[in-house]
C-alpha cells in the first residue's frame, strides 16, 4: 500500500449506498464535490492532498516567508510543508480545511495588494 492508499478509506469502508451517502453527508463541501467528480477514489485523494498543499504553500509565502532566505532553508521549509500536509489532508475530509485556507488566502492577497498600493503612493509622493 503507498502512502496515500489510506485515503481510499472513503471507499473501502461504506458497505451499501446508505453508509456511502452518510460518509460523503459528512464531508466538507470541496472535498465531496472532488470526491464525486473524480474518476477513482484515489485520485480525488491526490487532488486534495495537492490541493491542500498549494494552499499551504500560498499562504505561507504571502504571510509567513521570509524572502532572503538561502534556497536550503527554503528547501527545508517546504519539506516539512509537504509532511504537515499529509496531516491536514487527513482533517480536510471532514473538516472545512480547503475552505479555511482560501479564505486565508483571500485575506493575505488583499492585504499584500494594500500593503503594494500604499508602498507605491508613498514613493510617488516623496
Amino acid at each position: 500500500m503507498d502512502l496515500f492508499g489510506v485515503l481510499n478509506f472513503v471507499q473501502a469502508a461504506p458497505t451499501n449506498a446508505k453508509e456511502s451517502e452518510f460518509v460523503f453527508g459528512k464531508m466538507s463541501q470541496i472535498t465531496r464535490f472532488i470526491y464525486e467528480n473524480m474518476p477513482s477514489d484515489k485520485a480525488a485523494g491526490w487532488v486534495v492532498f495537492i490541493l491542500v498543499f498549494l494552499l499551504c504553500a500560498l499562504v505561507f509565502k504571502l504571510g509567513f516567508a521570509k524572502n532572503d532566505l538561502p534556497l536550503i532553508k527554503n528547501i527545508i521549509i517546504y519539506i516539512f510543508l509537504f509532511v504537515g500536509c499529509i496531516v491536514l489532508t487527513f482533517l480536510a475530509l471532514f473538516l472545512p480545511m480547503i475552505e479555511g485556507l482560501i479564505v486565508a488566502a483571500l485575506i493575505l492577497i488583499i492585504y499584500k495588494t494594500r500593503l503594494w498600493r500604499e508602498k507605491r503612493e508613498e514613493r510617488s509622493a516623496s
